[in-house]
């Protein structure tokens, strides 16, 4: 079952645990129903690929999917993982923020 993720494509994540500890990167795709997200640069594996007359083939390096349970945002203020919670504006807009600092991660 899907839930509601507080991580959009595009944030600047770092990875808590795992083989990639401590590596940042961009979210570039988010697999909600597998709580699942594909950062650049992490979690990277081999995929041998046969020719085609797009591609030369070979073995092509990319990224494969991470549990979004060891991804945490960088907070805008010392770019240090942080958790995020959501609270709502005066004007009435729902907005992220980082709990490390108080900051609004949207924009």
């Amino acid at each position: 079952m899907a839930l509601k993720l507080k991580i959009k494509k595009g944030d600047k994540v770092v990875v808590r645990t795992g083989k990639d500890k401590g590596k940042s990167g961009e979210v570039l795709h988010m697999l909600p129903k597998d709580n699942r997200a594909i950062v650049q640069g992490v979690n990277m594996i081999k995929r041998h690929t046969r020719p085609t007359q797009a591609n030369a083939g070979g073995i092509v390096e990319k990224e494969a999917s991470i549990d979004i349970s060891n991804l945490g945002i960088v907070d805008p203020k010392d770019d240090k993982p942080t958790r995020i919670g959501i609270k709502t504006l005066k004007d009435g807009r729902r907005v992220r923020y980082a709990k490390r600092s108080g900051e609004v991660v949207d924009k």
